[in-house]
């Protein structure tokens, strides 16, 4: 797909849901008694494995246009699947579900497409045979397909060595079959979508810093979800509206939950115009419209703690670098090698393809800004983030840009492009 240096962007935009809310929405409201009623739900790929995987798990989940209807049996309602399980691309699916999974009498098989089958597994098995799930990696290599034989759990103290939402949440979910209260403490906070949510449908789970503690067998209520925009689908309108000269873009109803807003932390300390209006609080997650104007932008150090809360927004954030006077270093990323791509190396492998001075480290990336750059091949590796980080650099890079397999932005986000063409 070919893309080209773009005039002012302006105009307003709604973008899709939040894709992990959407993810936690059907798995709870599967778990749920009575119904639960999900609005503005990510409909790309990965959420619709989730869908798939509880209808598989004898859930009735409904569609329509505008409202995602989830039929709740209760805590201990799953019923066990006549085949595999498909979790297709994504990671979320995969690693929660195990959770939920490792509480039921019954077995199953979880696989996913290549990408998952390469990513790792281990830190979920490990937590989850201390509470007594039997879960075995077929392959031996402690990745997908994964065979869980669910059971009697027991309540653990978890320090898990990553800060990751997705581990996290399993030994939560997974803990809420378990016999006595789960707790897991984290490196550093990683984004807490699971807590708020459990604790909105009924839950008990209880954090302080970096600890999280969840009572067992609560019993879930269905409830209704209005699902804010997804903060990481807004930051590629962001960052294109900084970088685009004379651009002004608001963006409509962006989820702002402080363990998942990173991006507007560096982009403000970059310099970045970016105002927040219409805020409010709504089901425990705070959310704001963002009014972005294009600015002059700096460089600036990305690590430690901020990490966790943009990690998903980094390919974009290498991308604003190369726009911005100085050196940008990216340090403590490491969980980028683990995406769906090994994005420390894609990303900084594309940016080098249009004339970035870029540079991969260990745990990140150096950047030297203030070059601009220039149309070339880019090679998505079927990694949506990559894609959408990249549509975004060829509007302000001289020349023509092709962007390899450019439609797996489907995953997270199937009408970007026609967005992004709707502010030019």
């Amino acid at each position: 797909m070919n893309f080209s240096k773009a005039s002012a962007l302006k105009g307003e935009i709604c973008i899709p849901g939040d894709k992990s809310i959407s993810h936690r929405a059907v798995m709870l409201g599967a778990l749920a008694d009575g119904m639960t009623e999900v609005t503005n739900f990510l409909k790309g790929a990965d959420c619709l494995s989730t869908i798939q995987c509880f209808r598989n798990l004898g859930i009735r989940i409904e569609e329509d246009q505008e409202i995602l209807r989830i039929y709740g049996k209760g805590l201990y309602g799953l019923s066990a699947p006549s085949d595999t399980l498909d979790t297709g691309n994504s990671g979320t699916t995969t690693r929660l579900i195990s959770g939920i999974l490792s509480g039921q009498p019954f077995t199953t098989v979880l696989n996913g497409d290549a990408s998952i089958q390469s990513r790792p597994m281990k830190r979920i098995m490990v937590p989850l045979r201390q509470m007594g799930a039997d879960i075995v990696s077929i392959r031996g290599n402690d990745c997908a397909p994964l065979r869980i034989t669910g059971g009697s759990l027991r309540g653990i103290h978890y320090h898990s060595p990553v800060a990751s939402a997705q581990v996290k949440s399993a030994i939560l979910l997974a803990g809420m079959y378990a016999d006595s209260p789960t707790t897991v403490t984290e490196p550093s906070l990683s984004r807490n979508h699971s807590e708020l949510m459990l604790n909105y449908f009924g839950g008990d789970v209880k954090s302080k810093g970096t600890t999280v503690t969840i009572q067992p067998n609560p019993r879930l209520t269905g409830r209704k979800v209005s699902v804010p925009g997804d903060i990481s689908s807004a930051a590629y309108f962001l960052a294109a509206a900084l970088i685009v000269p004379g651009s002004e873009v608001l963006i409509r109803h962006v989820g702002i939950n402080p363990t998942r807003n990173g991006i507007l932390k560096v982009a403000r300390q970059m310099g970045a115009d970016v105002t927040l209006l219409n805020h409010s609080e709504g089901e425990g997650e705070p959310t704001a419209d963002l009014l972005v104007k294009s600015s002059s932008l700096k460089a600036v150090t990305i690590e430690g703690s901020l990490i966790p809360t943009l990690i998903d927004e980094i390919p974009i954030l290498a991308v604003l670098a190369c726009f911005a006077e100085g050196t940008t270093y990216i340090k403590d990323a490491q969980e980028l090698k683990v995406k769906e791509s090994n994005r420390i190396d894609t990303v900084v492998e594309n940016l080098i393809a249009m004339g970035a001075n870029a540079t991969a480290t260990e745990d990140g990336m150096v950047i030297e800004g203030g070059h601009g750059l220039h149309g070339g091949l880019v090679d998505s590796h079927m990694d949506h983030r990559i894609a959408m980080s990249f549509a975004v650099a060829a509007l302000a890079a001289e020349g023509k840009t092709d962007i390899r397999d450019a439609e797996c932005v489907n995953i997270s986000y199937p009408s970007f492009y026609k967005d992004l063409n709707s502010l030019m």
